[in-house]
């Protein structure tokens, strides 16, 4: 799994993905779970995807099992809290049938620039011009 997620990583960062540096450790994230899904329910391979198409990248895992994925509610649960951290994360997700099992997808928007570091506060270098806040 390790290898799978560096990989989608490997592409977005070759493809020049305009996205925040937390956004590509929430698209890791998320890889690693949908991955994760397919790997621990499937006990089999996985195929997984990356696209890139206007505005927006999405990862597909596919696996051979028809099990619908679920989200796990219950506090009690020691699992199943894999879906409900993509769904928090990623602008969209959803599965489909495919000819033999299903295919997990989730999408993130691209942003027209990442943002800077201090999250739209100021550059290091125009923070002395910030005026003082009483």
């Amino acid at each position: 799994m390790p290898a799978a997620r560096r990989l989608v990583m490997a592409i977005l960062r070759e493809w020049g993905v305009s996205l925040s540096e937390d956004a590509l450790q929430e698209v890791e994230l998320c890889a690693s779970e949908v991955i994760a899904n397919a790997l621990v329910h499937t006990k089999e391979r996985c195929v997984v995807t990356v696209r890139r198409r206007a505005g927006r990248v999405r990862v597909e895992v596919a696996d051979r099992c028809p099990e619908l994925p679920h989200r796990e509610r219950d506090a009690e649960s020691t699992g199943g809290r894999g879906l409900l951290l993509v769904e928090a994360l990623a602008h969209a997700w959803g599965w489909c049938a495919a000819e033999v099992g299903k295919v997990v997808w989730f999408e993130y928007l691209e942003t027209a620039e990442a943002p800077c570091p201090t999250h739209g506060w100021g550059t290091a270098d125009d923070l002395r011009a910030l005026p003082e806040v009483a």
